[in-house]
């Protein structure tokens, strides 16, 4: 497990790092302001949807179906629905260009009107993103079956590389237009990457068809994901509709802020992809020393890099951002996003546990429970806090999320709970405690918190030992 999942970390870590590139040009070349809150604003769902994806939602539901069938129906059914998704995706790229106004003011209703006529561009533009963006992500499928994940781990790379390398060479000269289509070049090459080796699991122009008891058995088992998933998005588009009121360049730094967050999560997604692989083998009782496993894992991951972020929150904005107008807010919304950080990780862990067992309702309802507590709360704090409200939301519906997945599964006491805890709520707490005193200036600041990141992680690795199997309670 912790081969597959670290080569595959390393894949798609470079993958994320050229995305946090991606946004970094576009402040440092922009600016934090109005020009910039337009373009992620039209960024959106293009991004929603690649975010949606590469969190499983086919690749779960599909390593079943894909299965359940023999050598001959394996290929004919991979090329009915690869016709089947493309219809799909040409459908939403339609719906999403062609109303384009609509939602460009359903997602920034306080954006200025000055950038508005360039967003809609924008959005125009990417929208027909969208079909290579779902192929991708489908014909990931056989090749998980079969243990392979570097190809659909170098999707994320492939996706933002062009407009990477676009504004690295343009810089502020960059329009939205160019840019746009850079981000369809990068759909297009994602699914170009995928196109020889699903060629070679069976996709054959002969069975490019219609087929919609395909299609639906699809969607039977997409549809709680999908429900998930969406419900996940819209608490992200709720953020930004709050943000965009709450003055210029909030969106900006709110996006900021999260892509900073996740890039640790990299390593949680590969390590969650692989195990969900092993555990969908296994009966139950092979599939709880793999959750305790995972569980170790994801704290030895997740929480150095809480504390790390914590720590350097501050000497990130001035060394990333130097004199960039409106990137104050930026450190303590860092700041809160790394506690939320190490319990988003086991709640995704937690979901593929169920996943494996073919139950894709019980996670479902566990995170609408928690994203309706993070809605309802978030206008209120944000009102209240600012945009730091936006992120002790997050907190609180990820806290709420993770208690119902182990109530639900009565796991309590059946994954060592008290010490993973412990492991992490002392470390983040020690953090916090040594925030006061810590090196103000900036390069002495981010040398301080990675050695205390450091620390944190072969104390973690001494006490939690996630490469050993972790025998039952």
């Amino acid at each position: 497990m912790l081969g597959a999942a670290g080569l595959l970390t390393l894949v798609t870590l470079s993958g994320l790092v050229a995305g946090l590139c991606r946004e970094w040009l576009l402040v440092a070349s922009w600016g934090a302001g109005a020009r910039t809150d337009g373009f992620l604003i039209a960024l959106f769902i293009p991004e929603a949807l690649r975010m949606i994806l590469a969190g499983g939602l086919l690749s779960s539901a599909g390593m079943a179906l894909w299965q359940a069938r023999s050598e001959p129906e394996r290929r004919v059914w991979l090329g009915q629905l690869s016709f089947g998704l493309l219809a799909l995706g040409l459908l939403l790229s339609l719906a999403f260009s062609a109303g384009a106004p609509l939602w460009v003011h359903l997602i920034g209703p306080g954006l200025a009107e000055a950038v508005r006529p360039a967003t809609e561009g924008a959005l125009r533009t990417m929208a027909w993103g969208l079909p290579a963006l779902i192929l991708q992500a489908f014909w990931s499928v056989p090749l998980q079956v079969q243990g392979r994940f570097l190809l659909a781990g170098l999707a994320s790379l492939s996706y933002n590389l062009p407009p990477v390398l676009w504004m690295a060479w343009h810089r502020a000269a960059t329009t939205e237009a160019e840019l746009a289509w850079a981000f369809v070049l990068g759909a297009l090459a994602s699914a170009a990457l995928m196109l020889p080796a699903v060629r070679r699991q069976g996709l054959a122009w002969r069975t490019l068809r219609w087929h919609g008891e395909a299609m639906r058995e699809l969607g039977q088992r997409v549809a709680p994901l999908l429900g998930s998933a969406l419900t996940g998005q819209g608490l992200t588009l709720l953020e930004r509709v709050v943000a965009s009121w709450l003055g210029e360049g909030a969106v900006t730094v709110l996006n900021l802020a999260r892509k900073l967050a996740n890039l640790p999560l990299v390593a949680l997604m590969a390590v969650n992809q692989v195990l969900l692989g092993m555990m969908a083998k296994g009966h139950e009782g092979e599939r709880l020393p793999l959750l305790r496993q995972g569980l170790a894992l994801n704290t030895l991951i997740t929480t150095p890099a809480a504390v790390g972020l914590l720590l350097s929150a501050q000497a990130i904005v001035v060394l990333l951002f130097p004199g960039v107008h409106g990137t104050t807010l930026l450190g303590p919304l860092l700041g809160w996003y790394a506690v939320a950080l190490v319990l988003a990780g086991w709640n995704t862990l937690l979901a593929r546990y169920n996943h494996a067992a073919g139950d894709t309702r019980l996670p479902f309802l566990c995170e609408t429970a928690g994203n309706l507590l993070n809605a309802l709360s978030l206008p209120l704090l944000a009102w209240w806090l600012g945009a730091q409200g936006i992120a002790i939301a997050v907190l609180l519906g990820v806290l709420l999320n993770g208690a119902l997945l182990l109530h639900a599964n009565h796991l309590w006491t059946r994954v060592r709970l008290p010490s993973l805890l412990l492991s992490g709520g002392l470390s983040l707490g020690l953090g916090a405690l040594a925030l006061p005193w810590w090196p103000a200036l900036p390069w002495p600041r981010l040398l301080a918190a990675t050695a205390a990141g450091a620390v944190c992680l072969g104390c973690l690795a001494i006490t939690l030992r996630p490469w050993r199997p972790v025998p039952g309670p």
